[in-house]
């Protein structure tokens, strides 16, 4: 039976999966494999709302965790944190316009907003997953 307590590896587990569709959605498009890219976009998109519902249950349920770690690791630690979560409420913004700019075919538009919404969202995923390593995995 799922816990509440398994969900921080549960959000770790799906901001790696956000972030490898991510990874594999740039390629495709490099190689200009337009369909491919499309279905591994809306999947990083989808995976990022489930870890969004995740988070959020997770949150209401236990509240915030504690970082214990003391020495250089804690202003490593504190300084991903707060960029994460910066980018965190940009990325949501940002991924809406330019997924809505790609559905109304507005490419352009679209792949411009991409070049920065793409390193955002990526940043997101990666730091998720360190974060929660430096929280659950460390000590």
């Amino acid at each position: 039976m799922l816990q509440i307590s398994d969900l921080p590896t549960i959000n770790a587990t799906l901001n790696t999966i956000s972030a490898i569709l991510l990874v594999i959605g740039y390629v495709q498009i490099r190689q200009r494999k337009i369909d491919t890219h499309k279905k591994c976009m809306l999947a990083a998109f989808g995976v990022s709302v489930l870890f969004l519902i995740s988070y959020c249950i997770y949150h209401a349920n236990a509240g915030s965790t504690k970082f214990s770690q003391q020495g250089w690791i804690r202003p490593v630690y504190f300084t991903i944190l707060i960029s994460h979560i910066i980018l965190a409420f940009t990325i949501v913004p940002l991924a809406l316009r330019t997924l809505y700019l790609a559905w109304r075919e507005k490419f352009d538009k679209h792949r411009r907003i991409a070049k920065i919404t793409f390193p955002i969202w990526l940043y997101v995923s990666v730091t998720g997953v360190l974060i929660y390593l430096m929280l659950y995995q460390m000590g």
